[in-house]
């Protein structure tokens, strides 16, 4: 992604170059039916010793199943069970790298996180914050990350979020809700394997698969779009589209709509997200909104930005059946709304992908409160 120019002087003739990111991408992932199996044997390599072991953290929603059964636990590893029932927080990961440092005296040889997007979120921030000092909130924002994490491994369980493949682990914070964006927050290792996905409730699958819907949106519609991107992005929709308005087999839907997670991740790592999630991040920080659903609750309302988009939405809903909660905004203060713009128009690179450098001059308050009192 083309960020800024600068002239370098060769024999004194300006010659007009370009600089851009060098954004890390997932080394190594394994996909197919199954591939969980191997598990076992991809950590074996890392492990530094018996007394290095690995952190499993786990959706709680396994505990006591089949999936828990199949950890290939050595040693002194060790599964923490995680609620997946809110949005991952800053005080979690603080306390989770706590509890991991005072339970052992070395360093794990990694984590390994096991769930959807909050448990993968968690994983990434965890992973960092073993080799960084000081509470996770100080990481929320982009590249202020300093050291490399430890090792680790996200394993999705439902698909849509691409937080198995994004540089990102979205926190909620004691005063905004922002990712940890940096070059060691990227898996080191990720396994796809869409039998882990079977059985996930109707409405969760499609909030979630609708969070990749969006994600594809937002980055082909925006100012930041590029060649690489939109190669990820249009891929991503196309497959969606499959999914959620085509005639597949269950296999196939969970194969392809495993395979759209990981291209809108792609997608948006090369480029941004937008308005879509700019206000879902207020819902979540002023309501504990989850992410998926946040994004479906903002969406519906944003025909002035992506008027397509919420069509074929639509079109997705009804064809699934979806009711969208209403009434959620309905008893807020002028504090609350406050609150929740506030967090919205902080994200400003991805106002800037959805509108241009001039967003401050389109983009206000009293806009933002109208979208909210429409949820």
């Amino acid at each position: 992604m083309q960020t800024k120019k600068k002239y370098q002087v060769k024999d004194k003739v300006p010659k007009l170059m370009s600089t851009y990111r060098n954004f890390p991408m997932v080394p190594r992932v394994v996909f197919g039916n199954g591939c969980f199996s191997q598990l076992g044997e991809i950590l074996l390599p890392k492990r530094r010793h018996s007394d290095a072991p690995f952190i499993y953290l786990i959706d709680d929603v396994f505990e006591g199943k089949e999936l828990t059964e199949r950890v290939p636990l050595i040693f002194n590893d060790k599964i923490i069970f995680i609620s997946a029932q809110e949005e991952p927080k800053t005080q979690q990961v603080d306390a989770l790298v706590s509890k991991i440092k005072s339970d052992f005296q070395e360093l794990p040889s990694g984590i390994v996180g096991i769930g959807g997007g909050t448990v993968l979120d968690l994983a990434k921030a965890v992973s960092i914050l073993l080799t960084n000092e000081g509470s996770s909130d100080t990481y929320q924002g982009w590249d202020l990350v300093n050291k490399a994490s430890v090792y680790h491994v996200g394993i999705p369980t439902i698909s849509g979020t691409g937080a198995e493949v994004s540089r990102t682990a979205v926190l909620l914070g004691p005063d905004k809700k922002l990712g940890i964006n940096s070059d060691y927050t990227t898996f080191d290792q990720v396994m796809l394997d869409p039998e882990l996905t079977q059985g996930v409730a109707l409405d969760q699958w499609f909030y979630t698969g609708m969070d990749c819907f969006i994600h594809c949106i937002e980055s082909l519609n925006g100012t930041y779009l590029n060649a690489f991107s939109q190669s990820y992005g249009e891929k991503a929709l196309e497959l969606c589209k499959e999914v959620y308005l085509g005639q597949l087999s269950e296999c196939e839907s969970r194969e392809k709509l495993m395979m759209a997670s990981w291209h809108g991740g792609m997608s948006i790592a090369y480029s941004q997200v937008g308005v879509a999630h700019a206000l879902s991040y207020g819902l979540s920080y002023l309501l504990g909104v989850k992410h998926g659903i946040g994004n479906c609750l903002v969406f519906q309302h944003l025909e002035e930005f992506y008027p397509e988009g919420v069509e074929l939405f639509n079109k997705m809903k009804a064809a699934h059946n979806i009711e969208l909660p209403h009434g959620i905004c309905k008893n807020l203060s002028d504090s609350d709304f406050d609150a929740m713009i506030t967090v919205a128009l902080s994200l400003e690179p991805l106002w800037e992908n959805a509108v241009g450098k001039e967003w401050k001059k389109t983009i206000t308050s009293e806009k933002l409160k109208n979208i909210y009192k429409k949820i």
